[in-house]
């Protein structure tokens, strides 16, 4: 496995120069990468698959100069955060973001995650109502939206989510990394809308997700997350976790979703409303898959400075 500069693949590949402050920060048992740029109430940027803290490059400067202190993390396998080969379940991956916030010093955060993120920032307002102040959630159902749909609609979500249930096989981290990380590349515009997979910008953005699967066990720990959520359905902690989840949330949530988003349809992430019970809104956009951040920039952040600031 090589990066750019023909050697091994090393966490340095995440830590590029910008206009922001590379950290290392100990939560929850472990040791995050965070990214931070700014001064001000934090909005805490949580990445989905296969990405990481750079799904955020263009964001970070920006939320930033809007007044805010702006914070992107490797969540816990990714990137140069720690790969330990435990701690992918729904309860771990929200006390990660609990934990990060009170170790960055906050009270609480605007909190806005993409993807898979955006199913642990669920799950983090869900369970941490009191660190999480207002919620964006990009391209991710409630996750018992997610879980119904995929039960309920065989030719919908089910289909859709066939990519994930490869997933569970064993050693599938192998495929995801041979041929310099080739599936990711194949994942990003299978999931993301042909405008943006059709784009300039899409190549360099997929040779950077790339290169971030191949840092040694990264890949194996991505797929945990996904292990986890299936295999939990049929065990007691999953049925707890599913009755915890019932509970309606208390965050002012703004959920935008792409019209064209492959991997969460939008007619199963439209009902999630029904789990919150503080401000809602939903926003379908038009012509954006399952990567709004990228997709639609833009008019992502503006809606995170809305909601963030409101």
């Amino acid at each position: 496995m090589t990066d750019q500069r023909g050697g091994p693949v090393d966490e340095s590949c995440v830590l590029p120069e910008g206009p922001w402050t590379h950290r290392f920060v100990g939560a929850n048992g472990s040791r995050f990468h965070v990214v931070e740029a700014g001064a001000g109430p934090m909005v805490l940027f949580l990445h989905g698959f296969p990405e990481y803290w750079y799904a955020w490059h263009e964001m970070l400067p920006a939320v930033a100069d809007a007044g805010f202190r702006a914070v992107a993390v490797d969540l816990r396998g990714y990137g140069a955060s720690d790969k330990p080969p435990r701690g992918y379940d729904g309860y771990t991956l929200a006390a990660d973001v609990a934990g990060l916030i009170r170790a960055l010093g906050e009270r609480s955060a605007t909190v806005v995650g993409t993807g898979a993120g955006g199913l642990i920032a669920w799950t983090a307002a869900s369970f941490h109502p009191t660190l999480v102040r207002r919620l964006v959630v990009l391209g991710a159902p409630h996750p018992l939206r997610l879980r119904a749909a995929i039960f309920a609609d065989p030719r919908g979500q089910f289909a859709s989510a066939t990519a994930t249930l490869k997933f569970q096989l064993p050693r599938y981290e192998h495929v995801l990394t041979r041929d310099d990380a080739a599936e990711v590349e194949e994942i990003l515009r299978r999931w993301g809308g042909p405008r943006w997979a059709d784009s300039s910008d899409f190549a360099a953005y997929a040779h950077c997700c790339r290169v971030a699967m191949q840092i040694p066990q990264a890949a194996f720990c991505a797929m945990e997350g996904y292990r986890w959520a299936f295999r939990s359905v049929l065990r007691l902690h999953g049925y707890r976790f599913v009755k915890l989840m019932q509970k309606p949330l208390v965050t002012p949530t703004l959920q935008l979703h792409g019209a064209l988003d492959r991997a969460s349809l939008p007619r199963t992430a439209q009902g999630s409303g029904r789990y919150v019970s503080a401000p809602y809104e939903w926003r379908l956009l038009d012509d954006v898959g399952h990567f709004p951040h990228v997709e639609a920039r833009d008019l992502v952040l503006g809606e995170v400075l809305r909601w963030a600031k409101s």
